[in-house]
């Protein structure tokens, strides 16, 4: 038996340990965003079997046996597409070397946001966070160095796909300077609620395609 892909995010949150938890929130929000985008197998957003049963019991006791258990399991679920894979095999490099300390939750968050990135809104959206500064938050206290680069307050999504085209010395930028872009607004603006945040996959597609040339 599978899991239906109306899962919602308030479901797992029932067992909740700590509903109020900022990283019992991000956990959520990314076992929702995994499993409806279909980007890693086995719905655990990257996590082994193992690993994603430590969580549950840490943040969601309970949740393993009623909603999980009974699910059919294996490498051929939800397929990944190549490229797809390589960007989130990126975004977790770059998010893991830059872990600010070896506790286990860091590793798994960074997990979460690989898979947060692949949904369609804000960031902190898919991760079900209350707004940036929750994600912001998080990734002070996780991933500090690669927080403390975002010095123009970049859009987390988008800063995060430009450290990666950085890395593989591929410019996309259609302009001088950030600040005479046309995309400037969809880089830099406000993250409410009210729009769509979403750097899309075609970004680390086209640095890939870049590179290869």
């Amino acid at each position: 038996m599978r899991l239906e892909s109306t899962m919602n995010r308030g479901q797992l949150m029932d067992y909740a340990r700590d509903p109020a938890d900022v990283m019992t929130q991000a956990f959520a929000g990314a076992v929702c965003t995994a499993f409806a985008s279909g980007t890693f197998p086995a719905l655990f957003f990257g996590l082994s079997e193992q690993q994603f049963r430590c969580l549950l019991d840490r943040y969601f006791p309970g949740a393993w046996p009623a909603l999980f258990a009974a699910t059919v399991l294996s490498d051929n679920d939800a397929p990944c597409p190549a490229f797809r894979q390589e960007e989130m095999h990126d975004l977790l490099a770059l998010l893991l070397e830059h872990r600010s300390h070896g506790r286990e939750e860091a590793s798994w968050l960074a997990y979460a946001i690989a898979a947060g990135c692949t949904g369609g809104n804000h960031l902190w959206q898919d991760m079900g966070l209350t707004g940036r500064h929750a994600l912001s938050d998080l990734l002070k206290q996780n991933f500090t160095a690669l927080h403390d680069k975002n010095v123009a307050n970049m859009k987390w999504k988008k800063f995060f796909y430009k450290q990666l085209c950085d890395r593989a010395e591929v410019n996309l930028c259609k302009a001088p300077s950030c600040q005479v872009c046309d995309d400037y607004q969809q880089c830099f603006g406000p993250e409410d609620a009210s729009g769509l945040g979403a750097l899309s996959m075609a970004s680390g597609r086209a640095a890939r395609a870049a590179e290869s040339v």
